[in-house]
């Protein structure tokens, strides 16, 4: 399983259906504005994400320092005990978010990752004014459906920046059916990055240490299909993405391992529910559509 504990370059869930993944926001989120008399400790017993907009903090977590300056987020996982103070500027701002992140309804995925601590979020021009309007529409005292969405997409870009591996004693210590969840995402998150090594989702599932059978069927029940028609299905959408790019039918096809490009067809239609073909002259049309150029085309 070392493969799999693996970081890869793509994004650490790929692959994992977004109903495969409960995120719950524990409490109203903090809106943080905090002068130099400013000071915490303390623990708690979830999760918590913190975002720093302006200014910059110092903390230390579990006795270790770290510190936060704008534009990076840092967290500040279940039940560690960290202290934290101004560090520079007249105000540090930003968002604390407590929250818990579960795995097929069972799993706590955030103790499954080594992370770092404080990262630089991605693209930070953009993503600040996600997290400022995060912050701007936030309750006082509850949470709603659109903070969760919203919420989703800044943990996401955290845990991308931050993943470091899967935890090497996040199997061991993982009992039962969360060991088994946590197998089946590692599995789906493999064959997502490289859905085109037709022979890897065999080589994974002799990895893990069940009967054959019996992940296979646990596998479909939890990602909806098996280990070799996921596959298939992630080929299909590398497929849908090289059409997009202009490419013929018959090049995607030999671009994913098909060389029978009536094959390929029958699959693509088999998984997306349209022909390559049509669904490349639909991309065509939708992309003319939104050039803003319609005074050039003529029936």
């Amino acid at each position: 399983m070392n493969k799999i504990m693996d970081k890869t370059e793509h994004s650490i869930l790929e692959g994992i259906p977004a109903t495969s993944l409960n995120l719950n926001l524990s409490r109203s989120t903090i809106k943080m504005r905090h002068s130099s008399t400013w000071s915490v400790h303390k623990s708690n017993d979830v999760h918590d994400l913190v975002v720093c907009l302006t200014g910059g903090a110092q903390y230390f977590l579990d006795g270790v320092e770290v510190r936060q300056q704008r534009g990076e987020a840092m967290l500040i996982p279940a039940g560690s005990h960290f202290e934290g103070r101004l560090d520079h500027g007249d105000q540090y701002t930003g968002v604390a978010q407590h929250f818990t992140l579960t795995l097929f309804d069972n799993v706590d995925l955030i103790q499954q990752m080594e992370l770092k601590p404080v990262v630089q979020l991605p693209n930070w021009e953009q993503l600040e004014s996600l997290v400022r309007y995060y912050r701007s529409i936030a309750p006082s005292s509850s949470t709603t459906l659109q903070q969760v969405h919203l919420f989703m997409v800044i943990l996401l870009a955290y845990l991308d920046c931050a993943f470091v591996r899967w935890s090497e004693d996040s199997l061991q210590n993982l009992g039962g059916q969360d060991a088994l969840s946590l197998h089946v995402m590692l599995i789906a998150a493999q064959i997502s990055r490289d859905p085109l090594d037709k022979d890897e989702a065999e080589r994974l599932i002799a990895s893990v240490p069940y009967n054959d059978d019996y992940f296979r069927r646990a596998f479909k029940a939890k990602i909806g299909y098996t280990p070799r028609k996921f596959m298939e299905f992630k080929r299909m959408e590398k497929a849908m993405n090289i059409l997009l790019t202009g490419k013929s039918v018959n090049a995607t096809a030999l671009a994913v391992g098909y060389n029978d490009v009536y094959f390929f067809s029958r699959m693509f239609k088999q998984y997306m529910g349209v022909s390559p073909s049509y669904y490349r002259i639909s991309a065509d049309r939708r992309k003319f559509l939104t050039t803003g150029d319609i005074y050039h085309y003529t029936e």
